[in-house]
């Protein structure tokens, strides 16, 4: 397979098959709202939606620094599933039920983002396979086992186990035991829906200026080279880029992600992996990869390569090293063997936002009137829908227009966690946590113990995930 005619970078493949926007006019002066939304991806063109719906005559700016979709919005591998980061701390942290609560909201906001898209007209390619996490290794089916019985214990009763022939029916995955699957997820084309979004927020009469940095967030003031924007609601909605903010250097870590896109597969090579499902497709790594099989017939498969930049730094315009080009074709060849002549034809890379905690969180502090919502860990193709359904209903209390409610309840909200550590201890952190977690995929593709490798334990101690 030859990698010598790969686009790497312009964004990602998503905004090669659907061109790359022309950005809005940016801002032109000062200006003033009644609520300043900072971020154009999904958490802030979501939660600008559900307001301008709820209280029509609301003044609604969003700022974005590129254009709407320059984010993780418009890099990412196409997952609509009820994955949420944190779930089992919160249930630590609030109880069981709690943490149930926040499952079915997310199972629930699968629905959700299906149901609005058809009502908006937003055609987002989007189709009801539902998620299947595959093992291939003794180890790894011990995991899966695991996960398989926590989801069900968190409500998801609808959940299936399929041992190794009947997970190589529905995806012939070369050396899988088993999987795992859920219906509540979707394969979806990120760049149609964000595009999407935007453009049902604007015919509602939000106004998105793009090519305009916010430099600093203050109470009631978002600051930018072209002017202050002023509101007594300013909302962070910045993930993976937070940390460009004035003061946010180590609120959440940039953590990078990296995809491949083949050519159209011919039909042949389709007949020998099944996938007729269009199921979203996850294994059970450390170091775990992600995929789905596009509208086109092509399959679009990520994971880490490089982890993070030091100082919390993000790419040029998603370009990726080809070293993990390399490394994502390697997997793709070995799932599935019968792709090791295709063209890889895109790659790209993108930040993603993680806390220190690895738990998303919605906030709104009253006393200033700050919000944010974040912290995704990857897992925000839903989560965002969720967050900003949140955020509204926040912004509504504080503002007297409407009592507490179910998803304000929920343990995510409110959720306070520590910053991460100066450099260069973040950087040689990451590293040496990712470097495990390989380390451990390594060893364990060769081993017939079903336990987990302890290099990847000690690196989920490092993480601070378990």
């Amino acid at each position: 397979m030859s990698t010598v005619s790969t686009v790497n970078g312009g964004i990602s493949f998503w905004y090669a098959d659907q061109g790359t926007p022309l950005a809005r006019e940016p801002l032109p002066g000062d200006a003033t709202a009644d609520i300043c939304i900072v971020g154009g991806g999904y958490t802030g063109l979501w939660t600008a939606y559900y307001l301008k719906k709820a209280v029509p005559f609301l003044n609604i700016t969003v700022l974005e620094a590129k254009f709407c979709g320059y984010g993780a919005s418009g890099r990412n591998g196409g997952w609509l599933y009820n994955g949420i980061a944190g779930r089992d701390r919160y249930a630590k942290l609030h109880g069981h039920e709690a943490a149930v609560r926040l499952q079915q909201a997310m199972n629930e906001t699968v629905d959700e983002v299906v149901r609005v898209a058809a009502e908006e007209d937003i055609d987002a390619d989007i189709h009801r396979g539902g998620v299947l996490e595959v093992a291939y290794t003794p180890a790894q089916l011990a995991r899966l086992k695991d996960f398989h019985s926590v989801e069900i214990a968190f409500g998801e009763t609808d959940r299936v186990l399929r041992g190794a022939r009947e997970t190589c029916e529905r995806v012939n995955v070369t050396g899988a035991v088993g999987s795992s699957w859920t219906p509540h997820g979707a394969r979806l084309h990120p760049v149609k829906l964000v595009k999407g979004l935007a453009a049902t927020v604007e015919a509602l009469g939000v106004t998105i200026h793009e090519s305009t940095p916010v430099t600093e967030i203050k109470p009631k003031h978002a600051h930018t080279p072209y002017g202050t924007v002023r509101a007594p609601y300013i909302l962070r909605c910045t993930e993976g880029f937070t940390a460009n903010l004035k003061g946010q250097r180590r609120t959440w870590l940039p953590m990078n992600s990296s995809m491949i896109a083949t050519e159209p597969l011919p039909a042949p090579v389709w007949e020998s992996i099944g996938w007729d499902g269009r199921e979203t497709l996850g294994d059970m790594a450390h170091a775990y990869m992600y995929a789905q099989r596009t509208a086109d017939d092509r399959i679009a498969l990520g994971g880490r390569g490089v982890p993070y930049r030091f100082g919390s730094g993000t790419d040029n315009d998603g370009r990726t090293q080809p070293a993990t080009i390399e490394a994502l074709r390697d997997i793709l060849v070995r799932l599935f063997p019968t792709t090791a002549g295709a063209r890889i034809d895109h790659a790209w890379s993108g930040v993603l936002g993680v806390p220190r905690d690895w738990c998303a969180t919605v906030t709104l502090d009253r006393s200033t009137g700050l919000g944010w919502a974040g912290g995704y860990v990857g897992s925000g193709v839903a989560t965002t829908n969720l967050a900003a359904r949140t955020l509204r209903d926040l912004i509504q209390q504080d503002s007297g227009q409407s009592g507490p409610t179910e998803l304000t309840a929920l343990p995510w909200v409110g959720h306070k966690v520590r910053r991460w550590e100066p450099e260069p201890f973040r950087w040689l952190g990451v590293h040496g946590m990712y470097a495990a977690y390989r380390a451990a995929d390594r060893r364990e593709l060769t081993s017939p113990r079903p336990g987990t490798d302890p290099i990847a334990k000690a690196a989920d101690r490092l993480a601070g995930r378990h």
